[in-house]
């Protein structure tokens, strides 16, 4: 049976048939594929059986309409509800159902990703998908200007996540009413029982606190759903709605409904035979309800809504990138918002977030120049990424920035970014004992090894404000994770305008044919390679110098080439911990394949750093010119 309709037509028998098909088949499913989670689904089939067949805007025809509203399953261990509810509409068959649910090699994994049209977001990891639904939110009301929806399925468990509460602040703050939350309280985690239990009138509390409408409802009856999901429709009071759905794990299967024996567990086929006749047979409904509306939005010209302008001053705008003169201090960080208000100004589609630090990562001078398409996240920095990966859903790149130190709290949101394929840039200012007297809570030292790990990311690292404007052009255009680190401290600008830095690549500073031992740096120590490189020449001891400002993917043939040239001897300098930083990128490079055996020297912050001078800081870790100088000697003449 096929049923294509707008809502008036598709009555509430029909989403119950509905319901009923997206049990079985959330059965069927995990039975034949040994693995998943079917009582996760059953407890939300009619959730989701009344929003795709009454509620839910899609062109299932065209995932990538603008005027789409948008389905996060932020429970992503529920797939095989979100994989039944495919099949209900027409978007894939039975035999991949049956036949490609967890199978490698297949698209319709344990949990959901974008290699589905219809996934927006990577989830499975809990507390996620409501976080990224308000990045898709905030380009909905604030960017496209389109009316579609957001709905987001979360979990009762993953309420205890500190990143829900993030996201219903924020949506909050920015009165997304187009954001929808409706929570399966089914009482039952993993483990055993949630630590709220069915008390609904708890969580009632505790979303309306973060300035949510909340809507409580029998998840079991769906003409009490379908009237809560009416009313969530309803965007004139400007919050965010969070249905409350008290549910039972299992429903509709009355030997597994309400019991602590069943997560993550698929029916033996004998069980699973049972279930489909308790619950009716085998259905092939395909059912699609309401179609997007659109308007003549294009996100071209952002809202000049003052929620998102949290910065009141006086638009300024400059499309050429800023120009320093050699010589000139000036702290990278200070050079990357110069080159973001540029870009921005030559490229609509850029977006800037900041985690309440702006004025010290110079995101400010993005959102003083295009306040309609500056985010400030406040200090919440899982939901900062979170709304960049949101964003990039829609198109748009967004670069968020915050102290190198604090995106480790966001760790999670950024590697699921990758799981999900999205072009997000991360920039993290004030890295390494650089900073000076704030001391090691603030002094990013892992960020580099963080970074390099995330599959398919970027890692650049720029020593003066040229080569940092060069770089933040670049990562404009860069698919996936991308990281730009920058430096608290002025330094001198090295580098000419106009100077290329390809992502990469490095810079040869120092060079000749009696190039007794290589120095390596990035950052600040790049600066000190450069002076320890004169105090060897003082002693007739040549030194070449290589800036090695992409540090993934590093340039191996430059590193390969100065270690052939200087038998092997090498000095790698790094204001970062030893592990998975700049040493370890050239370390790799090196070794790759065999072709190069170094004798390195890697110098680095081995120990728990206090407050001090960088200047102290900077001997005490032993990164300092003159220690740089001491291992090259050693090297050279040892």
């Amino acid at each position: 049976m096929t049923l294509t309709a707008p809502t008036a037509t598709i009555g509430l028998d029909t989403a119950a048939d509905v319901a009923a098909q997206l049990r079985v088949d959330s059965v069927r499913s995990s039975t034949s594929a040994g693995s998943g989670h079917p009582t996760s689904g059953m407890s939300a089939a009619d959730l989701f059986a009344v929003l795709v067949t009454r509620h839910l805007r899609y062109d299932w025809d065209d995932p990538r309409s603008p005027a789409n509203d948008h389905l996060v399953l932020s429970k992503g261990h529920a797939s095989p509800l979100l994989y039944s509810l495919f099949k209900a509409v027409g978007v894939i068959s039975e035999d991949e159902l049956m036949n490609g649910y967890r199978r490698f090699g297949q698209r319709l994994q344990g949990h959901p990703t974008p290699a589905l049209p219809w996934v927006d977001v990577a989830t499975g990891s809990l507390g996620q998908g409501l976080p990224d639904g308000v990045g898709i939110a905030l380009a909905g009301k604030y960017l496209d200007k389109q009316p579609y929806r957001v709905w987001v399925l979360c979990g009762d468990s993953e309420m205890a996540e500190g990143s829900i509460w993030e996201a219903l602040d924020k949506a909050s703050y920015y009165r997304l009413s187009n954001l929808i939350a409706m929570v399966d309280v089914n009482r039952l985690g993993q483990r055993g029982p949630t630590d709220l239990g069915w008390d609904v009138d708890a969580y009632a509390r505790r979303a309306e606190a973060f300035g949510a409408r909340v809507l409580v409802v029998d998840g079991h009856d769906l003409t009490a759903v379908d009237a809560a999901m009416s009313a969530a429709e309803d965007t004139a009071g400007e919050q965010p709605t969070v249905i409350l759905a008290r549910t039972v794990k299992g429903r509709g299967f009355s030997e597994v409904e309400d019991s602590n024996d069943w997560h993550g567990k698929p029916f033996p086929p004998d069980m699973a035979e049972r279930a489909i006749r308790e619950l009716g047979g085998v259905r092939n409904l395909t059912v699609r309800g309401p179609r997007p509306v659109t308007t003549d939005g294009d996100g071209a010209s952002p809202t000049g809504d003052a929620a998102a302008r949290p910065v009141t001053t006086e638009p300024t705008r400059r499309s050429t990138p800023a120009r320093y003169d050699v010589g000139e201090p000036v702290p990278t960080r200070k050079a990357y918002g110069d080159a973001l208000v540029a870009l921005g100004a030559r490229d609509p589609r850029v977006v800037a977030l900041d985690g309440e630090v702006s004025n010290s990562t110079y995101a400010f001078e993005f959102a003083r120049a295009h306040p309609g398409r500056y985010f400030e996240m406040f200090i919440a920095e899982q939901q900062m990424v979170a709304a960049a990966t949101g964003l990039a859903v829609r198109g748009y790149h967004p670069f968020a920035s915050t102290f190198a130190a604090f995106l480790t709290r966001a760790y999670d949101f950024i590697r699921m970014g990758a799981v999900s394929g999205v072009d997000v840039s991360l920039v993290g200012s004030h890295a390494g004992i650089e900073i000076g007297p704030d001391g090691p809570s603030q002094m990013g030292l892992e960020d580099l090894a963080m970074m390099r790990a995330v599959q398919g990311s970027t890692v650049l690292y720029p020593s003066d404000a040229t080569s940092t404007v060069a770089l933040t052009d670049a990562m404009a255009g860069l698919r996936g994770i991308s990281y730009l680190r920058t430096t608290r401290g002025k330094y001198p600008v090295l580098y000419p305008d106009g100077e290329t830095f390809p992502v990469g690549g490095s810079k040869v500073l120092r060079s000749s044919d009696l190039d007794a031992v290589t120095l390596v740096g990035a950052g600040v120590t790049l600066h000190a390679c450069l002076a320890a490189a004169d105090v060897l020449a003082g002693e007739g001891i040549r030194a070449r110098v290589i800036d090695c400002y992409s540090i993934k993917p590093i340039d191996d043939e430059t590193l390969a080439t100065a270690a052939v040239a200087t038998g092997g001897r090498i000095v790698v300098a790094e204001d970062h911990h030893p592990e998975g930083g700049l040493g370890s990128a050239v370390k790799d490079s090196l070794v790759a394949d065999g072709r190069v055996n170094p004798s390195m020297v890697h110098l680095a912050v081995r120990g728990m750093p206090g407050s001090g001078s960088p200047k102290e800081l900077l001997a005490w870790a032993g990164i300092d010119a003159d220690h740089i100088a001491s291992a090259a000697r050693y090297l050279a003449t040892g």
